[in-house]
Formats: C-alpha cells, structure tokens, sequence
C-alpha cells in the first residue's frame, strides 16, 4: 500500500474546491450548516487539515503548552505566535487562519493592542484576530475594528484569566455570571465583531448567546469551545481530537489515539537501530569515483 500524500489527496478530491473565505463561510452557517475547526501551530499539519477540508484554524496561544511545554497559556511569547500564525498560513492557504493575541500583548495599552493586532494580519498573514475580552474592552475592540482588523472575541472562560480564578473554570453557572457573560456578549457585538468564541458555558447560556447574535447582527457567527452544540461553529485543541495530552476535557473526545503510535513508532526505531535493519542505502558512489577512493586511502595509509 503506498503512503498518500497531501498532493495525491488533493488529486483525489478530498481537498476543498475553492478558498474558505469569510464570505463563503457566511454562506455556509446562513444555510444552516455548521462547521467545524481546530488549532494548528505548523506548516505540516496545517496542510494535511487543508486536505481534509477543514474551514478555519486557529493558531492559538495554548502553543504556550503543547508546543513549548509551558506552564500555561499566559506564558506565549507574541514573537514566536506571529511566526506560527505564518506557518500554518503558508501550509494551509486556502483555509481561514486564526491569530492568536498572547497575554499582554493588547491589555497594557490600547495603541499597542491595534499596532499588535495588525501585525497578526501583516507578519502573520492571518484572516482574523482572536483576544479574550468582556466589556471593559469595548473600546480597545472598536479601535481595532475601525482600523479594519476582523476581531473574533472571546468570552466566556478565558484561559489567560485563570490565575484569578485559581486554575481553569467554567463561566456562566450562576445567573449573575450569565448575565454579565449576556452583557460581554453585547458589548462585543456592538464594537463590530466578525465573530465570536465561546467558551466553557453552559447550554442554556450559549443558547441567549447565539440568539442574541441572530437578532442583533445575522453575519457574527458563534463558535464553540465546549460551550454546547447550539453554536454555529465548534473547536478543540487538535492534540485533545489526537490523543497526544494526557488529559483532555470531555467536550473534546479523541477521534485518534496517535500518541501510542507514535510510541509505537519510536521503540520499532530503536529495534531497527539495534539490529541494523535500515533498508536500502539510498546514497551510491560511482565505480569510477570509488576506485579512485580506495586508491587514495591505500596512499594514505602508507
């Protein structure tokens, strides 16, 4: 059986048939389908989910622990988010490409934030930009609208808040917290949002969530992030889908377990290793180069 490659999948028609743009997705949630999306933090993979025909990537700031190994996400260095969001760009051209704003890289200065998130448009290449926010960024969020940034915003849990709340938490449990996380929402969506990110909410939440979205602005769809499925799109973290961490939350059940393959894979390395069994050496010396090799060799060791 042959190894397929991403070309070969694409040949096969397995790979989108034109661009995901923000129109088409549009389009795509007014007809009443929903779509899916996953985090991405490299050219390789971002072109294997391409052929897949995933709709949007985000390149999120949890790199700051899958991919570093970092502690948490607060940790992500804007610097190495900007590069990233360019890989997965390059690797998945025709796929929506989510940037990332990494703590305190928009919350110190509202100058800084607009200047930081166009960077993710120009140096990284992205067709959006996600930030954590509730309504006391109104106005950082209309600043960057106005400039022509498509902001996606979050609300809901946010990871970069966790400190305050002692670790992860869920948002919205109480009613107070649901209608404050009602009053973000609004706020948001008033500022001129392109989309919204909701996550860790209960059902019944996200539910006024997306109804207030409908009713206020049609074109602002609503992904989810285990906030329930009323959400017009919903996304995981690509190694949570794989089975790479070693805990994930149970919105995100793996579809793969390819971090016993990859264990698999390595100790039938060491034992190819041991024993010698490398396969055919590619790389040949003609005849005539190695007589005069050996011819030299015999010379040198004289």
């Amino acid at each position: 059986m042959s190894l397929m490659t991403p070309e070969s999948i694409a040949q096969a028609g397995t790979s989108p048939t034109q661009p995901w743009t923000l129109r088409r997705l549009l389009k795509h949630v007014r007809s009443g389908q929903r779509f899916a999306a996953l985090t991405c933090y490299d050219a390789t993979t971002a072109r294997w989910l391409e052929t897949a025909g995933i709709p949007m990537l985000l390149v999120g700031d949890t790199a700051a622990e899958v991919i570093l190994g970092l502690p948490g996400t607060i940790h992500m260095p804007l610097s190495i988010s900007l590069a990233l969001t360019a890989a997965v760009k390059r690797g998945a051209p025709n796929t929506l490409v989510m940037g990332d704003m990494p703590f305190l890289s928009y919350q110190a200065d509202d100058a800084e934030g607009v200047r930081n998130a166009g960077r993710f448009l120009t140096e990284g290449t992205a067709d959006l930009v996600k930030l954590e926010v509730d309504r006391s960024f109104a106005p950082l969020v209309s600043q960057m609208v106005r400039a022509g940034i498509p902001v996606v915003a979050h609300v809901g849990s946010k990871p970069q808040h966790a400190k305050q709340h002692g670790g992860y938490y869920a948002a919205g449990k109480s009613a107070a917290d649901a209608m404050a996380l009602l009053d973000d929402t609004r706020a948001m969506l008033d500022c001129g949002v392109t989309m919204l990110l909701v996550e860790a909410a209960p059902i019944e939440v996200t539910e006024r969530i997306v109804a207030m979205a409908q009713a206020r602005n049609p074109s602002v769809p609503v992904i989810g992030c285990g906030a329930g499925p009323s959400c017009h799109g919903q996304i995981v973290v690509l190694q949570d889908l794989l089975g790479l961490t070693q805990w994930q939350p149970a919105f995100a059940v793996p579809a793969a377990h390819l971090g016993t393959n990859i264990q698999s894979a390595a100790r039938q390395w060491m034992e190819r290793v041991r024993i010698g069994e490398l396969g055919e050496h590619p790389y040949v010396m003609p005849e005539s180069e190695r007589v005069v090799f050996e011819a030299t060799q015999i010379r040198t060791a004289r």
